[in-house]
């Protein structure tokens, strides 16, 4: 029902009007006629009317005194990230995945919270394991609120647990099995229906340096990407798939060079994840000239493309940039910000080896900024965490921020599918903003929702969550 203006000559009346529906079609009913308009206004009926019927609606009453302030408690929670990154993390079958390895171990928290709460962290909140158990105090997580610092360290040192010698065949030469190589091979096998191999993949390494030991054997001084020799360090490599998926990440000392791992690492790779054909995307500079002969021998004959430094390689400088020829455009530049970046491409092959020069500076700042991004929370929470975590706990620390990274792409990728594209602060900036606010009114508890703004509700409905009612009674 609804109210309703119904002129009349020179005079208006106010009508209650009903939607009914009568063989077919939506009919209209007045069910009373109050008088007057301008004579129920002037002598206050109407307010009245509104005010005496707003007593049978709690939820009109509750949202009118929190926003008069009175006699209302009130306490504030976030609730936007938790709900979709929860629905994400059950989607993605990471919890599933957890539930299942933790069967037998009997811990008296739960491990399986507290690595959620953990990756929640990274996702809205670069900062410490040790600020992160502050941080949950101002978000509605459920099974979190009894969490402490050491449920989560003992939580990431099970992660990082090194697998029993029965289950070390596919190890490398630099770092043991662990249980996050079983999280990561159960996620894979979750979504092999999405895609039937890994064809192509995407390695890259970088170095985190640590302002502690850096653990047992983890922590070695090495060549930095961070330019901190002074700095114990340990190596990550990242493995993506042709869509941007992260498949895996790999954890070695400090001292371990990148010539050395690729080769290792994709062994690793066929072994671990039954890939057939494989195809490997990585930069020059990662491979010595003893790793492409041994990718072109006869038992190997990988397919591989490499990121060639144009002044730094003899071959490219000479041979390749000097050849004339136009380049021809692949994708031309776009008005909108957001478009694909503009490339330009030309082709020279020197002996067996094809040459695709790139044309493309726009890109090339998006590329560095995409990889910085990528292990910038990897990065970010050593520097701050705990000083004297030991192999296990780092191994665990750093394989939350995978995870992180996971659920990240994940939550793109359906963006992308809903045709959205958003930028990630605008998107954590709008969850940030949906809070609950628990309210005691008149002896009676309620649950009142902040309305969605900005991109809340496009990634509420993309990932398939409802977004809660304005007012609940509890």
């Amino acid at each position: 029902m609804f109210f309703r203006q119904k002129k009349s000559g020179s005079r208006t009346y106010l009508q209650i009007v009903e939607n009914r529906w009568e063989n077919g079609a939506t009919r209209q009913r007045v069910v009373a006629t109050l008088g007057r308009l301008d004579q129920l206004q002037e002598s206050g009926q109407l307010d009245g009317l509104l005010k005496s019927g707003a007593r049978f609606t709690e939820a009109v009453m509750v949202v009118s005194a929190r926003d008069q302030g009175k006699g209302v408690d009130a306490t504030n929670r976030r609730i936007g990230a938790p709900l979709v990154f929860q629905r994400l993390w059950e989607q993605t079958g990471c919890d599933q995945v957890l539930q299942r390895l933790l069967e037998g171990r009997r811990f008296e928290f739960s491990v399986e919270r507290a690595l959620f709460l953990t990756v929640l962290h990274r996702l809205v909140r670069s900062g410490s394991d040790r600020a992160c158990v502050k941080w949950k105090n101002d978000y509605d997580i459920p099974g979190v609120a009894e969490l402490q610092l050491h449920h989560l360290y003992r939580a990431m040192g099970w992660l990082g647990e090194s697998l029993p010698l029965s289950d070390q065949k596919d190890k490398t030469p630099f770092g043991p099995r662990c249980r996050k190589d079983l999280v990561e091979e159960a996620l894979f096998a979750r979504r092999r229906d999405l895609f039937s191999s890994l064809d192509l993949v995407f390695f890259d390494t970088t170095s985190i340096y640590f302002e502690g030991n850096g653990g047992e054997t983890l922590g070695e001084r090495g060549k930095s990407k961070d330019h901190r020799p002074d700095l114990k360090q340990m190596v990550v490599g990242v493995v993506i798939d042709s869509e941007g998926r992260p498949v895996c990440c790999e954890l070695w000392s400090g001292n371990t060079t990148d010539v050395k791992t690729l080769i290792p690492i994709v062994d690793r790779l066929r072994s671990r994840f039954h890939v057939g054909r494989i195809c490997i995307v990585a930069d020059r500079g990662m491979m010595s000239k003893e790793t492409i002969e041994e990718l072109e021998s006869e038992a190997r004959r990988w397919k591989y493309i490499l990121g060639a430094r144009m002044r730094a390689e003899k071959e490219v400088r000479e041979e390749v940039l000097s050849r004339g020829g136009r380049y021809r455009v692949v994708q031309e530049k776009g008005k909108c910000p957001k478009a694909p970046a503009p490339l330009k491409v030309k082709e020279v092959r020197v002996g067996s080896r094809r040459y695709i020069v790139c044309l493309n500076e726009d890109q090339a700042k998006k590329d560095a900024a995409d990889r910085e991004a990528t292990v910038a929370s990897l990065r970010e929470q050593l520097k701050r965490g705990d000083k004297a975590l030991v192999d296990d706990t780092i191994r665990g620390h750093v394989f939350c921020s995978f995870l992180a990274l996971a659920l990240r792409h994940e939550l793109y990728w359906r963006l992308r599918q809903a045709g959205h594209v958003l930028e990630w602060d605008d998107v954590i900036q709008d969850l940030e903003a949906l809070q609950i606010t628990r309210l005691t009114y008149e002896a009676k508890q309620f649950l009142v929702r902040s309305t969605a703004e900005g991109s809340c509700g496009k990634v509420f409905q993309a990932v398939g969550v409802a977004l809660p009612p304005t007012v609940r009674r509890i």
